[in-house]
């Protein structure tokens, strides 16, 4: 099992190696590496050097429970080790939901020397906190903790919920049970400290971080998501990133990379190719 340490923190990842350019996947909340199980084997199959990891906390990786933080200067920490010690240059990083997060915060953090093109999917940036100065938000803080507590009180029901709201679209599921199941097996495996503190870092701010992309970006979005709103966030990235790409999934849920994967895999494909 590859691992890499991120000061004393082990971090899980799977690599397909080869000399093709890499492709770094990054996971939402609250799953894995895993998720990946439909784009990983498409890319490796373009060429490319397909890398994915449990972030801190979640999956495989190691789960520091209170010890660590869970804000994104930290989490894109653990993102930096792993392009830093696997010597990644020209690569690309497709971050799905809260994953967008630490794609935002790399470029706003170490720049873009080292990359190729950002894909945002179904992403959080620029922001999803709903308070005074961002009256059009999605999340404000009392829902924040709100949900924190009720994951606490009760993470497997927390989890059904949040995985059938996840993969629904209009209040139709979108995905098979078995799948859902298999959603529910990886969020199974994340700590639940780290799980909760991730949700608060949900409303963090990447205005700044989105205002110093130019590489070549990609924004793909389900139309009906009910986890991280389009209107919200897709469609203001992509109006943040000039000269961004922007692919709209028609009755499309949050969970978008499960429940069109053959869409969501032909966007990336495809521009990644160029």
């Amino acid at each position: 099992m590859p691992t890499l340490t991120n000061g004393d923190v082990e971090i899980h990842y799977e690599d397909t190696g080869g000399s093709g350019r890499p492709v770094v996947l990054i996971h939402g909340w609250p799953l894995s590496g895993a998720s990946w199980s439909d784009l990983a084997p498409v890319l490796a199959g373009e060429g490319y050097r397909v890398i994915a990891y449990d972030r801190r906390g979640f999956g495989q990786s190691a789960k520091p429970g209170e010890a660590s933080s869970y804000d994104y200067d930290t989490l894109t920490s653990d993102l930096d080790a792993l392009v830093t010690q696997l010597d990644l240059t020209d690569a690309s990083l497709v971050g799905f939901s809260m994953g967008g997060g630490e794609v935002a915060r790399y470029v706003g953090t170490h720049g873009e020397d080292r990359l190729h093109s950002i894909v945002f999917a179904a992403a959080i940036p620029p922001c999803l906190l709903k308070d005074d100065d961002h009256p059009d938000g999605a999340l404000d803080l009392d829902t924040v903790s709100g949900m924190q507590g009720q994951l606490r009180a009760d993470p497997p029901g927390f989890f059904d919920g949040f995985t059938t709201n996840f993969f629904s679209a209009n209040g139709e599921l979108k995905v098979t049970e078995e799948q859902r199941q298999e959603a529910l097996a990886l969020a199974a495996q994340a700590d639940v400290h780290a799980a909760a503190e991730c949700i608060r870092s949900w409303v963090s701010d990447f205005t700044a971080d989105l205002a110093k992309v130019t590489v070549p970006t990609l924004v793909v979005h389900g139309d009906s998501d009910a986890i991280v709103p389009f209107e919200v966030s897709g469609r203001r990235t992509h109006e943040a990133v000039d000269g961004s790409e922007l692919v709209v999934i028609e009755g499309g849920p949050h969970g978008i990379n499960t429940s069109h994967a053959e869409e969501v895999n032909a966007a990336v494909v495809a521009f990644l190719a160029k």
